[in-house]
């Protein structure tokens, strides 16, 4: 009888989701079975266990999310239990209790927004995509971290008579473009898969630091690197995050802090190799041995980045409705009215201008307070070396003690903090200088590697593609005026223009901080608990 039973529950339970009523239908259409009414012949904590599986069940028919069947259980099944009960028979008040504590401790489950079978959280294909993306992320996100070893050059060589902020746009619109390429790669990798996009994105990113290498004009950096490599970046970015949030649930934030410390090794990599290859062979033959290496690295990552599991659709049927889809699906508005994702993507934005602003300008930093360009050079790449613990340990730490976001909010303050407690009354010492890039590498390393997984908490693995790109184009727009505004309050980089600079870079974290707060807020109160 109890299979019965489920069969019938679950195709009442799915006729009402797709009307929308989905509280009425638990608790008027639970009905019968054989002829018995079900919960008249089973105990409630089996009929609970019953609508679980059912709700669960469903969730494969319709690609719900299962959360709003068991916040609305809570009610309509305590009316189910009342109405239904034999003559005489009773539901103690302690049952009641046991019934309405499992429910609430579902509920507090209930951002989970996946069924862990799905996921093998583990295992040598799993692994080998974490690699895989470890290997594209070294070039993707170890340039970002070395735009600083770029920019430092660039404005005491080619670009020397051009001003810090005129400068500052080739990388602003560097990041603009990357951010924004996102938003296309997503509904494409949720559609077809990650193949495709990263063979285009890497025939992008390799010719733009190509190109790059024979830029001497403002205009020709902007085309080269900014746009063509600008683009490449986006359209790796996706898939290599993505691909690894399919295999993983549980242990997601660790696979993805794995994944993400190839953009540390790449920022330790690529300063050092530019300092030395600069002097060596020249700027020229520097990016092409650069360009050579992403090349090396991006062919490895194609071959071991997969979704796990190719996404079933039906071919379009024109080309107008090709266009139209993409126009839809890789950005949405209606996001925007779920305020846990509008304060996580504020957060994120904020987070990740600060941390490049402040990565791009620490060289020049260095030098302009009298440090040596080798001096400059390593202390950028000591900021990254300990982004590798950055992006590990508060990965490890997210997933098995504190929670994603909890996490999130504590790297990022405490990165705030430093900016006004050793780089802004000390940054004059050598020494404290040393401690300052140290200490901040290690604490916003956790801003890129849990940047997709707090999304991802938020979000169903089917819409993770979707969600993440339009979160990073609300980046894009941020990242257009905050490295430009930046260098114009550098201006003539003084050290008292460099402070205000200092000043403003700890205000955008600490912005960062608060709206990762708040989304913490709207998704499970002022509550102490893992999150």
């Amino acid at each position: 009888m109890i299979d019965l039973a489920t069969v019938v529950l679950k195709r009442n339970f799915l006729s009402n989701k797709k009307s929308g009523n989905v509280a009425e239908g638990s608790s008027n259409d639970t009905v019968v079975a054989n002829g018995t009414a079900i919960g008249m012949e089973m105990e409630p904590d089996i009929v609970l266990k019953k609508l679980r599986q059912a709700e669960e069940d469903t969730n494969e028919d319709l690609g719900l999310a299962s959360t709003g069947f068991q916040k609305e259980a809570h009610v309509s099944n305590a009316e189910f239990f009342d109405l239904n009960k034999k003559p005489g028979a009773e539901i103690t008040e302690q049952t009641h209790e046991s019934q309405k504590s499992l429910i609430e401790v579902d509920t507090d489950d209930s951002l989970i927004l996946d069924n862990d079978r799905e996921f093998p959280d583990g295992g040598l294909r799993a692994w080998s995509v974490v690699f895989g993306s470890f290997m594209g992320l070294i070039p993707v996100f170890g340039v970002i971290n070395s735009l600083g070893a770029i920019e430092s050059y660039i404005s005491t060589h080619q670009l020397m008579n051009v001003s810090s902020s005129t400068v500052s746009w080739i990388f602003s619109i560097y990041l603009t473009i990357s951010f924004v390429s996102c938003i296309f790669a997503g509904g494409y990798f949720d559609r077809n898969g990650s193949t495709h996009l990263m063979i285009l994105g890497t025939l992008f990113y390799v010719g733009g630091i190509f190109g790059l290498a024979d830029c001497k004009d403002i205009y020709q950096f902007i085309l080269s690197f900014s746009v063509l490599s600008g683009t490449g970046t986006g359209i790796l970015m996706t898939p290599l995050v993505s691909a690894v949030a399919s295999w993983f649930l549980r242990r997601r934030a660790t696979a993805t802090s794995i994944a993400t410390t190839g953009g540390s090794v790449g920022g330790i990599i690529f300063p050092i190799m530019l300092r030395k290859l600069y002097v060596e062979i020249g700027f020229k033959w520097a990016i092409r041995v650069l360009g050579f290496i992403c090349l090396s690295c991006l062919v490895c990552s194609i071959a071991l980045t997969r979704e796990k599991s190719k996404p079933m659709v039906e071919p379009f049927k024109s080309k107008t409705e090709l266009i139209k889809w993409y126009l839809s699906s890789s950005f949405k508005l209606s996001y925007f009215t779920e305020m846990k994702f509008v304060f996580t993507t504020l957060g994120a934005s904020f987070a990740e201008s600060s941390l490049t602003t402040a990565a791009t300008y620490l060289s020049s930093y260095a030098i302009a307070r009298g440090n040596s360009e080798n001096v400059a050079y390593l202390m950028l790449t000591a900021y990254n070396a300990s982004g590798i613990l950055g992006r590990y340990v508060p990965g490890y730490i997210a997933d098995k003690f504190l929670g994603r976001f909890n996490v999130m909010i504590i790297t990022i303050s405490m990165s705030a903090l430093l900016c006004l407690v050793i780089w802004l009354p000390f940054g004059g010492s050598t020494g404290a200088l040393w401690a300052f890039a140290c200490t901040y590498g290690f604490f916003t390393g956790s801003i890129l590697s849990l940047t997709p997984v707090c999304i991802g908490q938020i979000s169903k693995t089917a819409d993770f593609g979707k969600r993440y790109a339009t979160a990073y184009f609300v980046e894009a727009l941020f990242n257009i005026p905050m490295l430009p505004i930046g260098g114009a309050i550098i201006g003539d980089r003084s050290v008292t223009h460099y402070n205000h600079f200092i000043i403003y870079v700890a205000l955008l974290m600490a912005a960062g901080a608060f709206c990762y707060a708040v989304s913490r807020y709207l998704c499970v109160g002022i509550r102490i608990k893992k999150f």
